[in-house]
C-alpha cells in the first residue's frame, strides 16, 4: 500500500470522477456531528483541518468510527476493543468491525464503504455517504443515544400499519374507485365488427 504509485490514463480519469463527488459541505457536516457524537468517549478528539486529505486522516486508524458507532448502540459495546494503533493492520481491522457493526445498526450493505475505500483514500464520497446513512437511522430510530442537530440527517421512512374493522373492509367493497373508470353514458351500439367499413345512414 505504501509503494502504490500515482494512476495515469483511464484509472487517472475514474480516480478524478469519484475524487468529484466528495461533498465539502457534507465533511464540514459530518465532521461538528462525530465532535458532538463522540466528545463523551473521546475527550482529547480536536477537529480536523478542512480539506479531503484531512478528513481521511482524521478517520483512518478507526479509533474514531468505533467510538461513533459504539456511542449509538444501546450498551455501547458493539465494539470491545478500541485504541490506537500503529500496525496498518490492525487499523484496518477496526474500520472493519466499525463496518460490520454499522451494518448490524441497521445500514444497509450497499451504503457501506469498503475498506480501503477510507484507508487508502480511493473514495472518500463513499465514506461520507456511509455516515450520512449512519446518521439517518440514528435519527430515525429516536432511542435518546443520537446527539447532535436533529436537522442535519433525514429521517427515513417508516412503516404505517392501517388496522381497519370487518365493517370498514365490507363497506370498502362495495365503493367502485374512480380508478376504474365510468360506465354511464357509454354503450357499444352501432358499432360495427372489425375490419369492415363505416355504415353512414340517413
Amino acid at each position: 500500500m505504501a509503494n502504490k504509485g500515482p494512476s495515469y490514463g483511464f484509472s487517472r480519469e475514474v480516480q478524478n470522477r469519484i475524487d468529484q463527488k466528495y461533498d465539502q459541505e457534507l465533511e464540514s457536516l459530518l465532521t461538528d456531528w462525530l465532535m458532538v457524537q463522540c466528545a463523551e468517549k473521546m475527550k482529547d478528539i480536536t477537529k480536523p483541518a478542512s480539506g479531503k486529505p484531512a478528513f481521511q486522516a482524521w478517520l483512518k486508524d478507526g479509533v474514531l468510527l468505533c467510538h461513533l458507532i459504539n456511542s449509538l448502540s444501546s450498551d455501547g459495546l458493539a465494539i470491545k476493543r478500541v485504541a490506537h494503533h500503529e500496525m496498518v493492520f490492525r487499523q484496518m481491522e477496526q474500520i472493519s468491525q466499525f463496518l460490520r457493526a454499522a451494518e448490524a445498526y441497521g445500514v444497509g450493505k450497499t451504503d457501506l464503504f469498503q475498506t480501503v475505500d477510507l484507508f487508502e483514500g480511493k473514495d472518500m464520497a463513499s465514506v461520507q455517504r456511509s455516515l450520512m446513512a449512519l446518521g439517518n437511522i440514528a435519527v430515525t430510530k429516536g432511542d435518546g443515544n443520537y446527539r447532535g442537530d436533529p436537522m442535519w440527517f433525514r429521517k427515513k421512512s417508516q412503516e404505517n400499519p392501517r388496522d381497519f374493522s370487518e365493517d370498514q373492509m365490507k363497506q370498502g367493497q362495495n365503493v367502485i374507485s374512480l380508478q376504474y373508470g365510468s360506465n354511464q353514458g357509454a354503450s357499444q351500439a352501432g358499432m360495427t365488427g372489425y375490419g369492415q367499413q363505416r355504415q353512414i345512414i340517413n
